[in-house]
């Protein structure tokens, strides 16, 4: 389990890696750049967070 912040991310229940919200993938955690502190989400890279966010309600 991780808690996503602004900037930064914690560990809340060790783990190797997340799965992407959008596709599916596994993240390793040393490799996690993109996720959303709103939507406590992680995403595999830019293309899957520019995609969750064209889906979020205006």
């Amino acid at each position: 389990m991780v808690h996503y912040g602004d900037g930064e991310f914690v560990v809340m229940k060790p783990g190797r890696y997340v799965v992407c919200a959008v596709s599916g993938k596994r993240v390793l955690l040393e490799a996690l750049r993109y996720w959303s502190p709103e939507l406590q989400e992680a995403y595999a890279g830019p293309e899957e967070a520019v995609k969750r966010w064209q889906e979020l309600p205006k």
